[in-house]
């Protein structure tokens, strides 16, 4: 079992940055594959970064590629998401998500077992 606890969200302008983390407690932290979805209001869950269990290979969808970047460290237990260049298209909630699964694709939100419990971040124009 992994529990997964987001920070770090508010309320930024256009143009800004943010740094979310997420501290995962539980020992099998280093053998999942970690990734951030987010959700804004009246619109589906979309996946926004993914990174691999040893943090050698990350993915990101188009719409941030660039500009966010996802990092992880095994020995803390923490995934981060930073995000610079924010835009008004970025305000949702970001949640962190953690699978054990090898084969689910990264961007499945489906293929996740385990979720925080979200952060807002809203970004002004």
């Amino acid at each position: 079992q992994v529990q997964l606890v987001e920070s770090g969200g508010g309320l930024v302008q256009a143009g800004g940055s943010l740094r979310l983390s997420c501290a995962a407690s539980g020992r099998t932290f280093s053998n999942c594959r970690m990734g951030w979805f987010r959700q804004a209001p009246g619109k589906k869950r979309e996946f926004v970064a993914a990174i691999t269990r040893t943090g050698g290979n990350s993915y990101y969808t188009d719409s941030v590629k660039g500009r966010f970047t996802i990092s992880r460290d095994n020995t803390k237990n923490t995934v981060a998401l930073q995000m610079n260049s924010l835009k008004p298209e970025d305000t949702a909630g970001y949640y962190c998500a953690g699978t054990s699964l090898y084969y689910s694709p990264y961007e499945f939100d489906g293929g996740y077992d385990y979720w925080g419990q979200g952060t807002q971040v809203t970004v002004s124009s």
